[in-house]
């Protein structure tokens, strides 16, 4: 039975992948901040799965007290998704998030080459591609990050490749997330930013509950057939399950391996809102706003080198994705503070 450390195991994407860990027969120890994140979580994961996890309260910029839990425990692979992730926070704080991603990220490869530990699955972003040429969007597309925090992920992803260059026993899967979104199909477990949120179904979802009273779309005068910007929205237990496969593909010491996770397909803004309200059978009142500077009319995945060597494929529709949100939503209508 293989040890894994996660990092950020208590946030949305993280937790739903120590509930995946666990029931694939993992051992697990989540470390966490707690900047963004809620202990509640894993609380619940541990619920959901009959199993216990180890958890310790450290941030990555504390070298000792990483090193210290290192000295203590032995793991196999790292699964690292601990960092800010705001867009618009990393436009205002961008000395914070180069400290805490980037930063944070060396101390944890120098601790993990002092233990021996080699084998890591790294949470990316589809923000790497910046505003891409073309969609579907391959693994071989240009980069080029326009913003702070999309600048910190592919900062990341190259020094993982040096490191890899430099010293062969790293074996590193980049996995390059689009947008995920719903909830585990439970309702113990789901997205809950802190504030008011920044991406499109957390907003959804809190307008529905109530929380918020409506939603701002930003353009409806793209290129698009109803107007309005076209993503790639993943199901977050999809998404963790991708995980699993990467570790599994670690175990055949690849290298340095890079994956789109995404269903392939795009969705408009105002698809999404529909389908939130078939979900949930309550009206999404919003109102048009101004584009935003920067973002793409259309950008979805190219998953089918994902689908080739892991073996991975999306499975879950936007219906399922808009349902396990309200599930979640309507159950927490204020997070894990409910």
């Amino acid at each position: 039975m293989k040890s894994i450390l996660v990092t950020g195991g208590c946030g949305f994407i993280g937790s739903h992948t120590v509930l995946a860990l666990l029931q694939a027969g993992f051992n697990v120890c989540v470390i966490d901040n707690l900047y963004n994140s809620s202990y509640e979580s894993l609380k619940r994961v541990q619920k959901l799965a009959g199993k216990k996890t180890d958890f310790h309260q450290i941030d990555l910029r504390d070298k000792e007290k990483l090193k210290s839990l290192f000295d203590q425990s032995r793991f196999d692979a790292v699964v690292h998704f601990a960092g800010l992730k705001a867009v618009g926070e990393s436009m205002e704080k961008p000395l914070l998030y180069y400290s805490n991603n980037v930063y944070g990220t060396i101390n944890l490869c120098e601790v993990m080459k002092g233990a021996g530990v080699f084998d890591i699955v790294f949470s990316s972003s589809a923000t790497v591609y910046g505003n891409p040429e073309r969609s579907p969007i391959s693994e071989d597309q240009r980069l080029g990050a326009v913003n702070p925090y999309g600048q910190t992920k592919l900062i990341i992803e190259e020094m993982l490749r040096d490191l890899h260059r430099s010293d062969p026993q790293w074996n590193t899967a980049l996995l390059r997330y689009f947008n995920p979104v719903g909830a585990h199909k439970s309702g113990e477990i789901g997205e809950d930013p802190n504030g008011i949120p920044n991406n499109l179904m957390p907003f959804v979802s809190q307008v529905a509950v109530g929380k918020l009273d409506e939603l701002k779309v930003f353009g409806n005068d793209y290129p698009t057939r109803d107007g309005t910007g076209i993503r790639d929205y993943i199901h977050v237990s999809d998404l963790a399950n991708g995980h699993l496969k990467a570790l599994k593909k670690l175990a055949e010491n690849p290298g340095i391996v890079t994956y789109n996770l995404g269903t392939g397909k795009g969705a408009t803004v105002l698809e999404v809102i529909h389908a939130f309200e078939q979900a949930s059978n309550v009206k999404i009142p919003y109102k048009i706003a101004p584009r935003r500077p920067g973002d793409a009319a259309v950008t979805y995945a190219d998953s089918a080198k994902a689908e080739k060597e892991l073996g991975w494929k999306a499975e879950r529709d936007l219906e399922t994705m808009c349902r396990d949100a309200w599930n979640w939503q309507s159950k927490n209508p204020q997070g894990y503070d409910s």
